[in-house]
């Protein structure tokens, strides 16, 4: 629809600017007028006419269940004239070019290359899941030992999915926050790993009713999302498709290709795993950005069907490539799943165990050398950045500078966590930093000098710039997502509570990842990502 307004628009604009210039024309009569008039009429009306049969086609096309990417249509859409050359190894396969985004250059890339680490204490956090109870049902004591897959804690509302331990040990330390909340519950690992026996489930006989059960217990049901509203899904769901993205754009982020070397074999067999679960498809989100192919166990993937998709960040971000697949609409449940916990998934049917095995990466200017670390889900923060800090005001980010949560480190890793970013504190004013900014910034305005160097790298630290102002349009949010939808008209109807408006608008697409480079660009510094993450939590309890 955006695309036959933007056509209707060009074509009033040239005939109002012909128009003026043929009337001042010499001997231009009354009779011509009047006929380049009429044509004139008769071009705009036949124009509304097809464009409205374009945008009906596309209508019937999408509730026919055709996946029509907006290449559905009576006139081809003119981006298509001037597509940017794929790579080779994507040649004659379906690729999705997105030309909305931004690509963040930041110094402190990890390279490929895994070094040591003494991590000794890993954790739990009840935190990290939406929507659980504040005081989730813990089983162990401080004192107990423990197997890596023995249940942990599970919710009170849903206890069939069971939180297990990532590793084996002893649990030392149950921490409390507020109001006697549970935030941590920390296990001393051994030096020699024992786990869980799980038997030798036969995945070809088991029904999926006994499968999601036995994820379920196994404590990897946890490791999948549902959207919308990114919280664990019920045993009792079946959702419509399920979609893994095989690559992060975001800033710094992890090298999936490296991250997944060794667990080939679990990854394959997690996707087998998630295809019995759905009774649609799984889809595979391939990265076309680079002159070399991606992993071979990600292009020979089998029995999920595949989509490359080029173009900044943020490409990689599985709810963009849901968007441009299979959008989401109200009542409609789709899961998602990472590189990382796909292999976890597959390798209950392939060692029979509950593999929590986690390559992140240490990445920032910041650290003194940056690399990947092996560990389990849920290491303890401390011992990936002490004595590699160039300085000691900094800022440590469990994930990347756009969508990561600042910690301590005293603190642990997310559940989902696979990158850990160091900054430099940013807590300092910089006099008419607005008139004139003088240091070096990444940025998309091309009213900062540094906009004309698209390959220099920057010091990243956390200085805003500015404060909170006056939430004005200013259309950058629109510059930066590359989705069919109006994000700053929703998150003003998050902000005044419009139930209706926000579904309308699409808030069951997006999750706060998603509009993170809104909330980079936004002018008024306002906290987007916060701001959706309330509008899903509305829309949740509302039911």
């Amino acid at each position: 629809m955006r695309n036959s307004l933007r056509k209707l628009t060009l074509l009033s604009a040239l005939v109002a600017a012909v128009l003026p210039l043929w009337a001042q024309a010499p001997g231009s009569g009354t009779f011509g007028f009047s006929a380049v008039i009429l044509a004139i009429v008769i071009v705009v009306l036949l124009t509304v006419v097809f464009l409205t049969a374009d945008n009906l086609l596309r209508v019937e096309a999408s509730r026919l269940g055709v996946k029509s990417n907006n290449n559905v249509g009576i006139f081809p859409n003119l981006q298509d004239f001037f597509r940017p050359k794929v790579p080779d190894y994507a040649d004659n396969q379906e690729v999705t070019i997105l030309r909305r985004g931004y690509d963040i250059p930041l110094e402190g890339e990890a390279p490929l290359v895994v070094e040591e680490a003494n991590i000794t204490t890993f954790a739990l956090k009840p935190t990290d899941f939406v929507g659980m109870s504040p005081i989730p049902k813990v089983v162990v004591e401080v004192g107990d030992s423990v197997k890596a897959g023995d249940v942990i804690f599970f919710d009170k509302k849903r206890p069939e999915i069971k939180y297990c331990a990532p590793v084996s040990g002893e649990i030392v330390e149950v921490r409390r926050g507020a109001k006697r909340s549970i935030t941590h519950v920390v296990i001393m690992a051994d030096k020699e790993q024992q786990y869980r026996d799980y038997g030798s489930p036969d995945l070809g006989s088991m029904s999926r009713e006994d499968l999601m059960a036995f994820l379920a217990d196994s404590g990897v049901l946890p490791m999948i999302q549902q959207r919308p509203f990114q919280i664990v899904p019920s045993v009792d769901s079946v959702p419509d498709d399920i979609f893994v993205s095989t690559f992060d754009s975001a800033p710094l982020a992890p090298d999936a290709n490296f991250v997944v070397q060794g667990r080939e074999a679990a990854f394959q067999r997690g996707l087998e795993v998630l295809a019995r679960l759905t009774d649609g498809k799984v889809h595979l989100g391939l990265d076309a950005r680079h002159d070399e192919a991606p992993a071979s166990v990600f292009t020979e993937a089998t029995g999920v069907e595949k989509r490359w998709f080029r173009g900044p960040h943020p490409s990689g971000n599985v709810g963009i490539q849901i968007h441009h697949i299979d959008p989401i609409n109200a009542g409609d449940v789709v899961w998602t799943a990472g590189v990382q916990e796909v292999c976890s998934i597959g390798a209950l049917f392939t060692d029979n165990r509950f593999d929590a095995r986690r390559r992140i990466a240490l990445t920032g200017a910041e650290l003194a050398k940056t690399c990947y670390v092996d560990t389990y889900l849920g290491a303890h923060v401390k011992p990936l950045v002490d004595g590699n800090l160039k300085e000691h005001h900094v800022r440590v980010v469990d994930g990347d500078v756009l969508s990561g949560k600042q910690v301590v480190p005293d603190d642990y890793m997310s559940f989902h966590g696979d990158q850990i970013t160091v900054l430099l504190e940013g807590d300092y004013y910089e006099p008419f930093g607005w008139l004139l900014p003088l240091s070096p910034r990444p940025t998309t305005s091309g009213t900062i000098p540094t906009a004309l160097l698209p390959k220099l790298k920057y010091r990243a630290n956390t200085n805003t710039h500015g404060e909170r102002r006056a939430y004005v349009v200013s259309g950058r949010y629109e510059k930066v997502l590359p989705m069919d939808m109006y994000p700053q008209q929703l998150m003003k109807a998050i902000l005044v509570k419009d139930f209706e408006r926000m579904e309308g608008l699409g808030l069951y697409e997006l999750a706060p990842e998603d509009v993170a480079l809104c909330e980079f660009v936004c002018t008024s510094k306002m906290p987007v990502q916060k701001i959706t993450r309330e509008g899903l939590d509305i829309l949740r309890e509302q039911g």
